[in-house]
């Protein structure tokens, strides 16, 4: 507790002579470790190996004199005089990235990853363009298209597990940012000539969806209307239902216009208007307005967002 107390009354000259002890660039895996509760994914927000991690975390106990960090099962928690000293340091850190940052540009060729999550139905029509365009600039770009959690969009963007979300648009907490990217509509493919309310409802449909359980993102919209229909089959392919379409008479498929524009299908089917007032949706890009002001990330979102505007 003492010398928590003397942290706070030091003295506020600066002694150069300390710094040939000083090692900064341990400190920004303090802030990730802190904010992410593991060394795994503090590594991967910081673009090094788990090793490196592990290793740099040792020479920062040695520097601070403190075990900094105490494992608790799987999770990494701070000890009493981390959770002092992480303000400061995230703060004195900003300054630092904002002082590197003042009359820059950024260089593209520092891309090394790009992280985004997207909703499984709408990958198809986002992200062979995103990666075509992006291996452009550097073909040594390394992409990952993460399953969307929902539950967690707000700390995975914060804590930069993502770099940005791709999803229909959705209420969302102040701290996330929003861009429209593309608005589409639902089409019914079957073999059926007609299509009507009463076929559709009580038809048997083909679900498409990566996600073992959960609801499909067209059925948010039918319930509205008060409309629920039997998936009397779920895979995770359009590709694959439009193949189950051609033996299957009776089967009906839903899907993206957008979607369904990118893939080929037999003449033995028809593409048909749903037979409901259901609305064009909206599909955009979300991110972390906390991280406005990193050059890297204000880059990579203009890219995105003037692919599509």
């Amino acid at each position: 507790m003492n010398e928590i107390h003397k942290f706070d009354t030091a003295q506020h000259y600066l002694d150069l002579s300390l710094f040939h002890r000083i090692d900064i660039n341990l400190y920004p895996l303090l802030v990730a470790i802190f904010e992410q509760k593991s060394i795994s994914r503090a590594a991967q927000s910081l673009s090094i190996s788990q090793s490196a991690a592990s290793h740099a975390l040792q020479r920062l106990r040695v520097q601070l004199e403190d075990e900094v960090f105490i494992r608790h099962g799987n999770s990494m928690q701070p000890t009493p005089f981390a959770e002092h000293i992480y303000p400061v340091i995230k703060n004195a850190l900003i300054l630092f990235q904002n002082i590197s940052q003042q009359k820059k540009s950024f260089d593209p060729s520092l891309i090394k990853t790009l992280r985004i999550a997207i909703h499984d139905e709408i990958e198809p029509l986002v992200l062979p363009k995103i990666i075509q365009h992006f291996e452009q600039i550097d073909q040594n770009i390394e992409f990952s298209s993460i399953k969307l959690n929902r539950n967690t969009i707000q700390n995975d963007l914060l804590n930069q597990q993502l770099d940005f979300i791709i999803d229909v648009e959705s209420p969302t907490h102040d701290s996330i940012g929003f861009q429209a990217l593309l608005k589409d509509h639902y089409v019914i493919c079957s073999q059926q000539s007609v299509m009507n309310a009463e076929i559709y409802q009580y038809g048997l449909h083909i679900g498409v969806s990566s996600r073992r359980t959960g609801t499909l993102l067209e059925d948010v919209y039918l319930h509205r209307q008060g409309i629920h229909r039997e998936i009397f089959l779920r895979c995770q392919h359009y590709s694959t239902a439009l193949k189950i379409l051609e033996y299957n008479r009776d089967a009906i498929l839903t899907l993206p216009s957008a979607v369904l524009s990118h893939l080929s299908y037999a003449n033995n089917l028809t593409i048909h208007s749903i037979p409901f007032e259901l609305p064009t949706f909206t599909i955009g890009i979300y991110w972390s307005d906390a991280l406005i002001d990193n050059l890297r990330y204000e880059f990579l979102k203009k890219e995105i967002i003037s692919l599509f505007t």
